[in-house]
């Protein structure tokens, strides 16, 4: 039986947090960074529910929403290759990897915007499914359905890792997945994930425990 862990991409593997706030910090000043930041929050999936928007545009509109200048408003578009990687996430993908696990990103993106954060962590994935293809967002289920689709890989042999409890967690626990948190922040949430860890460093001992090789 092939083993598959899906990802999530923005916020799990590439630290979107830093990314955005240091757009919304160099737009509309370091003192407002934060606040800014939360309301950024608030806004993206409200911008994303229907679906209509490649996550490109879901950025430029959020951005219009805050206020940012015409000139401004494709700006994280724009900085979103260069959104730095969380330091552990190479080395504990390559590892999966050498234990045979096969890696997939299921993301709220789009495709060209996940391939420049793929080349960012530097280890090969061998499917992603992104939102503007399929015209869903996460929390939706149809990110996973589509992985299935396309893989035919058995949800037996399934684990999704993610940072996002609304987005991930939750409906993975509605498709009845193992689910892995990775819980960068501290947060509270029901329902449980599977597994909880802080970050991906003991994430291939995670996985080989829920799916034995």
């Amino acid at each position: 039986m092939e083993r598959w862990a899906t990802f999530d991409c923005y916020g799990t593997l590439i630290d979107w947090n830093a990314g955005i706030r240091g757009e919304l910090e160099r737009i509309f000043g370091a003192a407002r960074g934060e606040e800014l930041l939360g309301r950024y929050h608030e806004l993206e999936p409200e911008v994303e529910a229907d679906g209509s928007l490649a996550y490109r545009a879901v950025m430029a509109e959020v951005l219009r929403r805050l206020g940012a200048p015409v000139d401004e408003q494709d700006a994280l578009g724009r900085s979103l290759p260069a959104w730095p990687v969380f330091p552990e996430v190479p080395a504990a993908l390559a590892e999966a990897r050498r234990r045979g696990w096969r890696l997939a990103l299921l993301s709220n993106s789009d495709p060209e915007l996940v391939q420049a954060s793929a080349v960012a962590i530097g280890v090969p994935f061998d499917a992603a499914v992104t939102a503007s293809e399929i015209g869903s967002y996460k929390p939706g289920h149809s990110h996973w359905e589509e992985f299935f689709r396309r893989t035919g890989a058995s949800r037996a042999g399934h684990v999704h890792v993610a940072q996002s409890h609304f987005h991930d967690v939750v409906p993975a626990g509605e498709l009845g997945l193992r689910s892995v948190w990775i819980n960068r922040l501290g947060e509270t949430g029901e329902p449980r994930p599977t597994r909880e860890l802080p970050d991906l460093t003991a994430l291939p001992d995670t996985l080989d425990e829920l799916v034995p090789a």
